[in-house]
């Protein structure tokens, strides 16, 4: 029998890696940004085309490369950041596998210009797919740019899985994030297909966070401090009142790397336990140095999972500190009546024990004896005798029985057809304040109210956007929203459509938006819940390649004005509700293509009583 294993090409196990390593535009954008803090870059210029699709470039003035190094770069598990295994507990850099080079060189068009400062001639090296194309010497400044064009041109499948440009954008946005809160000490711009998003310059960490977020974040922020034997924390969590829907400001970093850790997350949720609503998640930036050789980072191909020697310890540190920080600036409530103002007691009678008041008593007093009355310069006047006062009664009436005395009888209310005017039955009731239920000829009818009012307002939403034209109702007073510079990157790209939709901006700035109407069955309360919404649907990827922008926002828009479960109904709103369910296209199925009702025949019904 012949032999059957063998070893794959290079290339094809570089492009098995580069699935593990490279799962979209951000993939690359990570691992060349993390290489360039490596390098000790003190900026780093990070250049998009198309959302990473067509170009992403990278450049940084660290220590750059020989012409030997450049090349070896690309070679699978080829590194300079450790020399063996014990190296791995005693991490200091972002990375250590020597992977990622070659497998973004497997699935790209590769352009590598480098120099180290004590050269005076760089490397210039180009790949294609794994194969060399050319190498050569160019002058170039020192440091390193690398440039990847036409990522998975070689793998069109993978391709054909990336979502839209406004969603993978803000994938490479999170990442940028990521990294840059990470290294407040090194500068950081990007640009997106010519303009300039971020432009963040050395400073410090509290700085960091207000450039990237806006200037509305510093009266947000409560810093947190805390020194342990095991975990130095700091950093910073936003105040309760701020707290967001979606989880995109949380943030922690363990040893200068961004981690995703649902355990901590847990232990910070903890600590703001009573303070938020239920839905709502806390906003933190959070920093955690801790002794490498009780970390294990090679878990994970991303490098964001890390296991923890003693989590449970940590977990009791996050949560204290953050509660203790919460309540050291008077956000959450403490039990201190010395701080109070309006209950300090005076200095000179803090020590002073209180005394029983003294009560005197006139046991001689008695309001009834007439002594009383005329010594105090009162008369009292003769009461008459109590017979006396119906005497004019007795005197004026003859008759001593009832007989003539007349009472009102019971109204009486005769309505003409009255088979005609019964009171309507009621056809529907409301179950748990979540189901509409109704009956019909075969058994019962149950409704999602949910998703049911979601289809309802979708398919009007998307009629009012497409084929009519949307009607404005003009604020009285213009409504100015503010958001992070990422967030209005998704706006911008939503602009068209929300004004199709009805909405009126009088500016569109980098930081904030002022909006002077809004469609007329909008009400100014739930304007920012559709941006937080619409804002969310994009970050967890709802869209998708053949849906229209118009589409998705009339999606988010009726997932934030539906009517929510535990609301109650009337008798008038579920008929409404049912009737206009039933006149939809598509009644049978919500948006997101879940189920808005059921149905129970007589037949189960009556299986459930045998």
């Amino acid at each position: 029998m012949a032999d059957i294993i063998q070893l794959l090409p290079d290339h094809v196990a570089n492009q098995i890696a580069a699935g593990e390593v490279v799962q979209r535009p951000a993939s690359v954008v990570k691992e060349l940004v993390e290489n360039a803090i490596d390098a000790d870059a003190t900026s780093i210029k990070l250049i998009i085309k198309d959302a990473g699709k067509t170009q992403i470039q990278v450049i940084d003035d660290g220590k750059g490369m020989s012409d030997t190094d450049a090349r070896m770069s690309f070679e699978r598990h080829a590194t300079s950041k450790i020399k063996s295994a014990e190296d791995l507990f005693q991490l200091q850099t972002k990375g250590f596998r020597g992977e990622a080079l070659a497998s973004i060189a497997a699935i790209a068009h590769v352009e590598l210009k480098t120099k180290p400062d004590y050269q005076d001639l760089g490397t210039a090296i180009v790949i294609e797919g794994s194969q060399v194309k050319s190498q050569e010497v160019v002058v170039t400044p020192k440091g390193t740019s690398i440039s990847v064009k036409n990522l998975f041109f070689n793998i069109p499948a993978r391709r054909n899985f990336l979502k839209s440009n406004t969603v993978e954008l803000r994938h490479i946005i999170d990442e940028f994030h990521r990294v840059a809160l990470a290294h407040p000490t090194i500068e950081f711009i990007m640009y997106h297909n010519g303009g300039e998003l971020f432009n963040l310059p050395k400073t410090n960490y509290r700085q960091r966070i207000v450039n990237i977020f806006g200037s509305k974040t510093n009266e947000k922020l409560v810093p947190v401090e805390e020194t342990t034997e095991i975990v130095t924390i700091s950093g910073f969590v936003a105040k309760p009142e701020y707290s967001r829907k979606t989880k995109t400001e949380q943030f922690f970093f363990v040893n200068n790397r961004f981690i995703k850790s649902a355990y901590l997350n847990h232990a910070v949720n903890a600590a703001f336990d009573g303070l938020i609503k239920d839905t709502y998640h806390p906003s933190y930036f959070l920093n955690l140095q801790v002794n490498p050789e009780s970390i294990d980072i090679n878990i994970h191909p991303t490098k964001t999972e890390i296991k923890f020697e003693d989590e449970h310890t940590l977990y009791a540190i996050i949560r204290s500190a953050v509660k203790h920080s919460l309540g050291q600036f008077n956000v959450a409530p403490v039990l201190d009546f010395e701080s109070d103002q309006n209950l300090n007691t005076p200095y000179n009678y803090k020590d002073k024990a209180a005394s029983a008041p003294g009560i005197q008593v006139d046991r001689n007093y008695n309001p009834f004896k007439e002594s009383s009355f005329k010594s105090q310069g009162f008369q009292k006047s003769p009461q008459p005798h109590w017979e006396s006062l119906y005497v004019e009664t007795a005197t004026d009436s003859n008759d001593d029985n009832f007989s003539n005395i007349e009472f009102e009888s019971k109204a009486e209310n005769s309505v003409l057809f009255d088979d005609q005017h019964k009171e309507k039955k009621q056809s529907t009731f409301q179950l748990q304040q979540k189901y509409i239920v109704s009956t019909l000829k075969s058994g019962l009818l149950i409704i999602d109210q949910y998703r049911a009012h979601q289809r309802i307002l979708y398919e009007s939403l998307l009629k009012s956007m497409t084929v009519k034209t949307a009607v404005t109702q003009q604020l009285l007073f213009p409504l100015k929203l503010n958001f992070s510079k990422s967030d209005m990157e998704i706006l911008k790209e939503l602009q068209t459509e929300l004004e199709q939709a009805g909405f009126v901006f009088a500016s569109f700035e980098s930081e904030y938006l002022e909006i002077t109407g809004v469609p007329f069955n909008v009400s100014d309360s739930e304007i920012t819940i559709i941006f937080e919404q619409l804002i969310s649907d994009i970050e967890n990827d709802v869209p998708e390649a053949n849906f229209s922008a118009t589409d998705l926002l009339a999606k988010s828009m009726a997932k934030s004005l539906a009517v929510k479960r535990g609301q109650y109904l009337t008798i008038a709103e579920q008929d409404h509700m049912v009737n206009s369910l039933f006149a939809c296209k598509e009644p049978s199925v919500s948006p997101s293509n879940k189920a808005t009702f059921i149905t129970i025949g007589t037949d189960k019904i009556d299986r459930k009583f045998i």
